[in-house]
């Protein structure tokens, strides 16, 4: 079985970085989920819309695993995820409702201005509550309280931003058994988010956009939701 491309704690992130370019050059889809899942936790921020659009097309019809994303998006935005991609996708994609159901097979996006959180009965809320690292919707709130009611079960993907939103979400989801993805920071558009993910979370898998939607479109569900 390929082996999981993972960083190692006593290895400098740029010699880090540099093997899992080597690796994607290589072996561009030797990358594989070794775990099951019953949720992924996407957030990204500067480069977003370049970033989901290499991961969400690639994801199947049937695609059996809810997926939930947080964008930095201006709270008076009209500009909608949903309708840009869509077209592009085989999945269904929702703006996020409060008190909706979780549902396989479909793509939340948190709505401007909201907070998306988890519940642990695996419903979706959303919150006008303050910001966190100056945004709201913020990524640590989805993917801390999405860990808190998926644990073990969950997936945390960090791809392109400006600033640091996503590093604490995503330690949550590490400590608690979860997997962790981190963009390759020198393929991000804006490298800050993914090099503060990795400071947090040196164990986490570094791959580049193409990597990230393949390993996601092959995973399997674990336990239902």
């Amino acid at each position: 079985m390929p082996m999981l491309l993972r960083s190692s704690r006593a290895r400098p992130a740029f010699t880090r970085s540099m093997e899992a370019l080597e690796m994607a050059e290589h072996k561009p889809d030797s990358v594989v989920p070794r775990q099951r899942f019953r949720a992924i936790v996407i957030g990204a921020s500067a480069g977003a819309v370049e970033a989901l659009g290499a991961i969400l097309p690639k994801l199947p019809a049937q695609f059996p695993i809810p997926v939930m994303v947080v964008v930095h998006i201006p709270a008076e935005s009209r500009f909608s995820l949903v309708d840009l991609f869509q077209k592009r996708c085989q999945v269904k994609l929702l703006e996020a409702a409060d008190k909706e159901p979780i549902q396989a097979g479909t793509v939340y996006f948190a709505p401007p201005d909201y907070h998306l959180l988890v519940e642990k009965d695996f419903h979706l809320s959303l919150s006008s509550e303050e910001q966190v690292m100056f945004s709201r919707p913020s990524i640590d709130v989805l993917f801390e309280t999405a860990s808190d009611a998926f644990g073990t079960g969950l997936c945390g993907v960090i791809l392109s931003g400006a600033n640091s939103d996503g590093a604490k979400g995503l330690q949550a989801i590490v400590q608690n058994g979860g997997v962790a993805v981190v963009q390759l920071p020198e393929s991000a558009r804006s490298s800050a988010m993914p090099e503060a993910a990795l400071l947090v979370c040196p164990s986490a898998l570094v791959l580049q956009l193409e990597q990230i939607g393949t390993f996601l479109a092959q995973c399997q569900v674990g336990e239902q939701a």
